[in-house]
């Protein structure tokens, strides 16, 4: 899969691969001698795994942007990715197609979920029972429209090419919300939507 998703890669748009890695201590030193934009992380690997290895480079002040690619689909394991500096999210099942436009997005500086992750996302806080509904303050119109596209698991490019908005305009509305809710990311605006009622699958 490896080779195949790099070729793809460098087929279907301007990027290059400048490496590939079989495990992770051999991502951590291409990504330290190659300086990467992004780099395209399997949380499964031997020896030291994808979120050891995340932390590694971000520890040795790496810029690349880490876009996970793995099997694992729990809550636990988006929200640790998530939340410990990865800026996108992807199932293996995704289509070659998605994963070249979640690289780009993730490269352009937004984040990316794919549709599957963010229904997860949304799926287990709802069957939370324990989890009391929240108080939020009234969004506006451009604001629950853009909230609705995250939803649906969209890049901010991909939400600005569906509102016909600039992708500046898209991450300042999406800071307006995080502001107003006090959410730390995008996950927890998609948590603290669902616990409201404001988003559906």
């Amino acid at each position: 899969m490896r080779s195949a998703l790099a070729i793809f890669v460098e087929r279907s748009s301007a990027m290059q691969v400048v490496g590939t890695a079989e495990d992770g201590a051999t991502a951590v030193e291409l990504a330290e001698r190659l300086r990467p934009d992004v780099v395209l992380m399997d949380l499964n690997m031997p020896g030291v795994d994808g979120f050891e290895a995340a932390q590694r480079l971000q520890d040795a002040g790496n810029g690349a942007r880490i876009l996970a690619i793995t099997t694992l689909g729990t809550t636990d394991a988006i929200v640790h990715a998530l939340r410990g500096g990865f800026a996108g999210y992807l199932l293996k099942d995704s289509p070659p197609e998605a994963v070249v436009a979640a690289v780009a997005a993730v490269h352009s500086g937004s984040d990316a979920l794919s549709p599957e992750v963010t229904r997860r996302l949304i799926l287990d806080v709802k069957s939370d029972a324990a989890t009391p509904a929240v108080s939020v303050r009234e969004l506006n119109e451009r604001e629950s429209a853009i909230l609705r596209e995250l939803a649906r698991g969209k890049s901010n490019q991909e939400i600005a090419e569906t509102l016909h908005q600039a992708e500046s305009t898209v991450k300042t509305h999406l800071g307006a919300v995080m502001k107003k809710w006090n959410a730390r990311d995008r996950v927890q605006v998609l948590i603290i939507a669902v616990k409201a009622g404001l988003v559906e699958l």
